[in-house]
């Protein structure tokens, strides 16, 4: 397979060129050898003669990953060496992506390289709390407890964010099943309908005119919408990209009513349950801090949270820092301070995670329970409205006809 790399030369020159290998951790390998300083590498495809470059997204699946650790932690419970357990585990993969980067980490824990800076050196590919908490168990000596506990935390996580998701499947398919149906009506059922009225050359009541003028602007101007549907979307992901832009947009999302408040409490959730998991695992409390706040889905909140813990390297208490911020919720505030006073922070931040769980499966359940009948109504009004637009006409037959 043939790979498209951007390198830094020893000179400090940077260059890009195509090379051919079995897969890329070999192709990274065998371009280290030769002193060069890969910038990146990326697949290339080509038809015919024409070569193109495609973005390939990076991703191992995170069952696969999680079976992954839960069978290297049963591994060195029962005394398999960690190198000999790497190349046990790496035979067993079906994911090429993530083979290949065993295969890599084989490698260089072999040569004598740490395992958690094995996994750090490819990148994003792999979340900072996994590589903290492999620094950390292999610095207490005790990675297979570190392991476990990184499997109960993703599996908790995960859980959360299938019930969420699950909560949302139903009126999500509820509103795109009225989407549909009105888009069916408004392209199909109107034109019909309109062609039908104007043989009989009579002036047509107001709000039937108005759906059947608006049906044949959609249908005549449907590329121009998309077009703009699509620039629309394409320049708020362009803002959002730019610098603080999405820190304000998630700002924003906080102070939506219903939906600003579940957010909050997700977010404090993440970063409760991440955090406790890398104090229980050995990370010294600030560079926890800093690795958590990587970890926070929302920008704003992210933000706030990494001004905490330059306030705690400067010598703040925690639970002090997390007040200065406003948006962190009291709670929140109250049970760290308590889990400093005691001692215990890490079980009070899984318990305050435990309770913004069940906040948000209850407000969740909540949303579903008063958005699905109110979705129903609401769908069945506007069809509603359209099929009385439309046969409004027909109850006037006679009189149309007798012109």
């Amino acid at each position: 397979m043939e790979y498209r790399c951007r390198l830094g030369t020893p000179d400090g020159a940077v260059i890009e060129s195509v090379y051919a290998a079995d897969n890329e951790a070999h192709l990274r390998r065998e371009l280290e050898h030769k002193g060069l300083c890969i910038l990146s590498v990326r697949p290339r495809r080509g038809i015919g003669s024409l070569s193109i470059s495609l973005p390939q997204r990076r991703h191992i699946p995170a069952r696969e990953f999680l079976v992954f650790n839960q069978e290297l932690a049963t591994l060195l419970k029962a005394g398999m060496p960690l190198v000999q357990s790497i190349d046990i585990l790496r035979s067993r993969l079906t994911n090429p992506l993530f083979k290949s980067v065993l295969d890599d980490v084989y490698e260089k824990i072999s040569a004598g390289t740490a395992l958690s800076d094995a996994f750090a050196s490819h990148g994003d590919l792999f979340a900072g709390v996994y590589t903290a908490s492999l620094m950390a168990g292999e610095k207490s000596g005790s990675l297979e407890t570190v392991l476990r506990r990184y499997v109960a935390y993703m599996k908790i996580i995960g859980n959360v964010r299938r019930r969420a998701l699950a909560a949302l499947v139903y009126p999500a398919v509820l509103v795109a099943l009225s989407l549909v149906v009105i888009s069916i009506i408004v392209l199909k059922v109107i034109p019909e309908f309109g062609d039908f009225y104007a043989g009989f050359g009579k002036e047509l009541p107001f709000i039937t005119r108005a759906i059947v003028a608006v049906s044949a602007f959609i249908r005549q101007q449907i590329l121009l919408i998309v077009a703009a549907l699509a620039l629309g979307a394409a320049g708020l992901t362009a803002w959002l990209k730019q610098a603080g832009q999405r820190q304000r947009f998630d700002r924003l999302v906080l102070r939506v009513p219903a939906v600003g408040s579940t957010v909050q409490k997700f977010a404090t959730a993440q970063f409760a349950r991440t955090l406790a998991t890398l104090l229980g695992g050995g990370i010294p409390l600030v560079s926890a801090i800093e690795i958590t706040g990587r970890s926070i889905g929302n920008h704003y909140m992210r933000h706030q949270f990494e001004i905490v813990g330059q306030k705690v390297r400067e010598g703040e208490a925690f639970a002090a820092a997390l007040s200065a911020e406003a948006v962190f919720p009291p709670v929140a505030i109250k049970m760290a301070e308590v889990g400093e006073s005691t001692g215990a922070l890490g079980e009070m931040l899984n318990s305050l995670a435990d309770f913004y769980d069940e906040e948000i499966e209850t407000d969740l359940g909540r949303f579903v329970t008063l958005v699905e009948p109110a979705l129903l109504i609401i769908m069945g009004l506007v069809i509603a409205g359209l099929l009385l637009a439309m046969y409004m006409p027909l109850f006037q037959l006679s009189g149309v006809v007798g012109q």
